[in-house]
């Protein structure tokens, strides 16, 4: 059969990714068209756009690059048409791609949702969108189930989330080679996730390297995004003590002692590979105020709105500064915070249903796609 795929940020290539290898798997004739990233293409198919040209985030960014997103969809269509899919899957991104579904639903073809939009934190009204436009929906955080179907009477598959299949299905690595590849010393790891798009690294990485020499003992690594060139992050890195590797998150994580996060898919990552962390946002300032008003939330981060409760320290907006961000490193560096955060990472791990969420996902679209 043919699919159809649109990923539009990092995260949806990573689980795009794996949906594509589980198809293959089912499905021996598959031959795949998406938009989305390195990870998508190495899995094999036409790579049509990549996200590093979708990216923008917040409401001011997207006013200002409307043509673009206009003209974007307007394509997309049509390449849609030309390839005639037999399935059409949407991961997360939806701003674009529920345009799209309803484009696609008058055209007859069959819309898959991978990764549900978070309408449970904002612009919950797209509910009926959702309903009109999409004939499957599979959803990855235990919550998404019940406030679909007892809130919205809507049907959706629960099929557990997929970061636990990629982070299981990685290669281990040997920390000492990786350390001599990449220049590391011996001394335990700070990580920094700055987040994938230059808007939010800009605003976040410079006052998450302000406390690095305030801790000689540490070495901080920055995890660059595989959507950013080396030479982007070099304006940020002018300490000593700080080291930059490429496209190599989870090997990070899984040698990191601690991990200071932007806040998105990246805080729940490291959760799962039980590394106490700090979550951090901050946005503009008109795009903040705009979405304080509209999102009702509790939490920011994954980790804390899965667990309803706070299991890690958010800092937002005017409290992400160097004098808070160093107090709370403090915490979860060593002593009873640092035990706690982890003992609840695996409450959270067993929440999220375990392994074989690309798998799942995979057959319940080939035997609802099938002739």
């Amino acid at each position: 059969m043919k699919y159809y795929i649109i990923a539009g940020e990092a995260s949806g290539d990573l689980h795009a990714s794996n949906l594509i290898k589980a198809l293959k798997e089912i499905d021996e004739n598959a031959e795949f068209r998406f938009w989305g990233g390195d990870l998508m293409q190495q899995q094999g198919g036409t790579l049509v756009k990549h996200y590093r040209e979708l990216a923008f985030m917040g409401f001011v960014e997207v006013l200002f690059n409307l043509r673009t997103i206009l003209k974007n969809i307007s394509f997309c269509k049509e390449d849609i048409s030309n390839f005639k899919p037999n399935v059409l899957i949407f991961v997360d991104y939806p701003g674009f791609n529920l345009r799209i579904a309803k484009w696609a639903k008058q055209q007859g073809i069959p819309t898959h949702f991978y990764v549900s939009p978070q309408i449970w934190a904002w612009k919950e009204n797209r509910i009926t969108d959702i309903k009109r436009d999409i004939d499957h929906m599979y959803v990855i955080l235990p919550f998404e189930k019940d406030f679909y179907e007892k809130k919205h009477n809507f049907p959706v598959h629960f099929v557990g989330h997929p970061l636990i299949d990629a982070i299981s299905n990685r290669k281990n690595i040997d920390a000492e080679i990786f350390k001599q590849e990449q220049h590391l010393d011996e001394r335990p790891i700070i990580a920094i996730l700055p987040g994938s798009r230059k808007q939010e690294i800009s605003k976040m990485l410079e006052v998450m390297l302000s406390i690095s020499e305030d801790y000689k003992n540490y070495q901080f690594v920055i995890a660059g995004a595989p959507s950013q060139d080396m030479e982007f992050y070099q304006q940020f890195i002018k300490k000593s003590n700080v080291n930059l590797v490429m496209n190599r998150t989870y090997d990070i994580l899984d040698l990191a002692h601690a991990a200071l996060v932007t806040s998105g898919t990246a805080t729940l990552e490291t959760a799962l590979f039980k590394v106490p962390e700090v979550v951090c946002y901050k946005g503009s300032f008109i795009s903040y105020h705009i979405a304080k008003r509209i999102i009702q939330l509790k939490f920011i981060s994954l980790v804390n709105l899965i667990m309803d409760r706070e299991v890690v320290k958010e800092l937002i907006q005017n409290d992400f500064n160097k004098k808070n961000l160093k107090q709370e490193l403090d915490k979860i560096l060593e002593g009873k915070k640092r035990e706690k955060i982890i003992e609840d990472y695996y409450l959270l791990e067993q929440k999220l249903g375990g392994a074989g969420a690309s798998k799942t996902t995979a057959e319940l679209i080939y035997r609802s796609a099938k002739p």
